[in-house]
């Protein structure tokens, strides 16, 4: 095994074995090598080693038990949906199935959010999809059009879709940069999104989910389109 670089030593000896244990090396239910096995193969002290350990550990990817060693966790069948930013740093093949959570949640949460919304929430939410059409350039466009749907996702009442809207966008952030596509152009962006805003605030529930339908597929198939993947 190769010597890591000293000067980023515990992000680069987490990454390796993040790589090792999703491609395979480490197949689930196995047992790692002893620890100063694998610290003297990476060519680190064990203390970087159990800091390592320690963020696969929180990342659900490692358990480790007192006197008996540590082993890789059934991730796919026992990890959570925080798991998802790592996975599609390791492999964009993930975003399709994010892509198909993303086109049924927002219908869903659109739809709720048409039952639910307030005076106040579709005053904010008409205040955000302004600051979209506004942005200039890509990236805060981009983030202007995810503090729209995090506003929609709150005027459904249900914490619970807020953080599923959260655990979305925050699988994107690996890819960001390469998703920028739909949002190049501020008055293109606003248009898309202008229909699901409207159809919300007018508490038309069919109609929200419609457009926020045609919304996801549109910016889906400009997304996959920069990527290379359609």
């Amino acid at each position: 095994m190769e010597t890591l670089p000293r000067e980023t030593i515990v992000d680069a000896l987490e990454m390796r074995l993040r790589e090792d244990i999703l491609t395979g090396r480490h197949p689930t239910g196995s047992y790692l090598p002893p620890e100063r096995e694998l610290a003297d193969g990476y060519g680190v002290t064990r203390t970087t080693l159990k800091h390592a350990f320690g963020r696969l550990v929180q990342a659900g990817l490692l358990e480790t038990r007192h006197g008996v060693g540590t082993r890789v966790r059934d991730y796919a069948r026992l990890g959570g949906a925080d798991l998802l930013p790592m996975l599609v740093r390791h492999s964009p093949g993930w975003l399709g199935e994010i892509f198909e959570v993303r086109r049924s949640i927002g219908a869903l949460i659109a739809g709720r959010a048409a039952e639910k919304a307030t005076a106040a929430q579709c005053a904010e939410l008409r205040e955000l999809l302004a600051v979209v059409a506004a942005a200039e350039g890509g990236d805060p466009v981009q983030l202007a059009d995810v503090e729209v749907h995090r506003a929609l996702a709150r005027a459904t009442g249900n914490r619970v879709y807020t953080l599923l809207t959260n655990t979305l966008f925050n699988a994107y952030v690996p890819m960001r940069s390469h998703l920028v596509g739909p949002f190049l152009d501020p008055e293109a962006a606003h248009a898309r999104l202008a229909p699901v805003v409207e159809a919300v605030c007018a508490g038309d529930g069919a109609a929200a989910r419609a457009a926020a339908d045609a919304y996801m597929s549109a910016t889906e198939r400009i997304m996959l389109d920069g990527l290379g993947l359609e």
